[in-house]
């Protein structure tokens, strides 16, 4: 891969973490409920689920997936119901104290946010499906293929981390102005939506069209 070409891939892998989408969501409502220092434990989890999706294309296990309607079709509604649990899960979150939340020691969950944030990535067929349309492109296939996919790969990687982090501060910081119980559950329950909205658009997604 030349420098070039890396600098290309650079601009569409920071575009693609930019477009509002379930990780984004995911991290924003991760920062809302929990802060910003365990909010980068759900983005932890985000990324390991973007490798796997990777991997799998790596190794063209990413096409089978795609080309089975069976197995597409099952990781799709998987996808969209744990889009709809997590929805439900916002709506009905408590309104907290944020002094007492934000960047809080961890309490046991940090577990329980890598795998919400691996779930969030890795039941999305909808990565699969563009990284099949966009990887060709950046990948010179006269060339040593590892090499390729690892320097994809950290990018991706780094790209993501910086953007998720800002979407998890930003919703602290957001959160910081609702000092109201009222104020703080219209914000949850704005979240809520988002993730039912991003269930809904996953639903639609289909085999060999990059949503």
């Amino acid at each position: 891969m030349t420098w070039q070409l890396w600098l290309a891939f650079l601009g569409a892998a920071i575009l693609i973490a930019l477009s509002p989408g379930a990780g984004a969501i995911q991290s924003m409502a991760t920062g809302l409920t929990h802060g910003v220092r365990r909010g980068y434990w759900s983005i932890l989890g985000l990324e390991i689920g973007l490798m796997l999706q990777l991997a799998l294309v790596a190794l063209g296990l990413g096409a089978v997936v795609t080309n089975s309607i069976v197995a597409f079709t099952v990781i799709k509604w998987v996808g969209v119901g744990y889009l709809l649990y997590l929805a439900v899960r916002q709506w009905r979150a408590a309104p907290h104290d944020l002094g007492e939340r934000v960047d809080a020691p961890g309490d046991g969950g940090r577990l329980a946010l890598v795998v919400r944030g691996f779930l969030v990535n890795a039941t999305n067929p909808k990565g699969l499906v563009f990284f099949l349309a966009v990887l060709p492109q950046f990948v010179v296939p006269t060339q040593p293929l590892p090499p390729q996919y690892l320097a994809i790969g950290v990018t991706m990687i780094a790209v993501d981390v910086v953007v998720m982090g800002l979407y998890t501060r930003l919703s602290v910081r957001l959160l910081r102005v609702m000092h109201t119980p009222r104020r703080q559950t219209l914000v949850n329950r704005s979240f809520s939506g988002l993730f039912a909205t991003a269930a809904v658009l996953l639903s639609l997604v289909r085999r060999g069209a990059a949503a």
